[in-house]
């Protein structure tokens, strides 16, 4: 009896030794190529909504611009609030706040930028569509009734967070870092490259960082977290999100109290979360 025969009656077939790792392999790359054709589907449905937005630059300017102008909704809110408090003093005056364009081509590039990160913002549905079913296979059968309302919950946390930065953070950051003066002789000429740039990684980052409710969920759904672990260090979690906050706003302390408020209430919704969660487990 050949040496191949005896290979083959000891297996019980004539399929290679390696087979199991082969097909592991296969299983593998066949997963990595679904994740290529996921961010592919993603990039191109962010191009096209961006396209589709850079059109329409008037319209999208006076939208993001509309924060440097002194009768933006937010500022009469506030005025309407401290003549109800009678602190008429400190009523935030009608004026606007001058932008500058000093780089030939800076214009146009920001126009695109715009287009481009206003483009992925409105893509956030979709994105967060695709992502969830290219996991969703990998999701346990209870989990899978839940993906609607997690998918639900993740996008309207995220336009939550980009919404309370368009109408609190970045308008109250720029009036006061924009208005403010060390000397009366010294003019304020904001440059719009700067302007954009915090307009845009405060969108971002505001529609992330408000995702920690869910990231809570499933922290808690895979056993790593508890509502009394998080409880036990609200302290140590306020120090962390004053830090991150400090990272991701401009550097003065007016701002990084109202980053740091919404963010250590998102930790408290998670602390109900968790604690939500291990009562249902229980």
């Amino acid at each position: 009896m050949s040496e191949e025969k005896l290979h083959t009656d000891a297996v019980g077939s004539n399929v290679p030794a390696n087979a199991d790792d082969a097909q592991s392999e296969m299983s593998f790359w066949d997963h990595l190529d679904e994740l290529r054709r996921v961010l592919m589907r993603i990039i191109l449905a962010t191009v096209v909504i961006g396209v589709a937005v850079f059109m329409f630059k008037d319209e999208v300017f006076a939208a993001v611009l509309a924060p440097s102008k002194g009768d933006f909704i937010t500022y009469r809110w506030i005025n309407h609030l401290l003549v109800l408090l009678g602190w008429d003093s400190m009523l935030i005056p009608d004026t606007d706040i001058t932008l500058i364009n000093t780089q030939l081509a800076a214009q146009f590039m920001t126009h695109i930028t715009v287009s481009m990160t206003l483009g992925l913002l409105a893509a956030a549905p979709y994105v967060v569509y695709e992502l969830f079913g290219f996991v969703k296979p990998a999701l346990y059968e209870d989990e899978r009734r839940y993906s609607n309302r997690i998918m639900a919950a993740v996008v309207i946390l995220f336009f939550v967070g980009v919404a309370m930065n368009y109408f609190v953070i970045f308008p109250v950051s720029v009036r006061f870092l924009g208005t403010y003066q060390v000397n009366e002789g010294v003019i304020n000429t904001i440059a719009l490259s700067s302007y954009i740039s915090t307009f845009t990684t405060l969108s971002l980052m505001m529609g992330l960082v408000f995702e920690i409710p869910v990231l809570a969920y499933f922290l808690a759904r895979a056993g790593m977290i508890s509502g009394d672990i998080l409880a036990r260090y609200r302290r140590h979690a306020f120090v962390v999100i004053m830090v991150v906050s400090a990272l991701i706003t401009p550097p003065d302390a007016f701002t990084l109290a109202l980053m740091t408020i919404p963010l250590y209430g998102l930790y408290e919704v998670s602390i109900l979360i968790a604690r939500r969660f291990a009562k249902q487990e229980e």
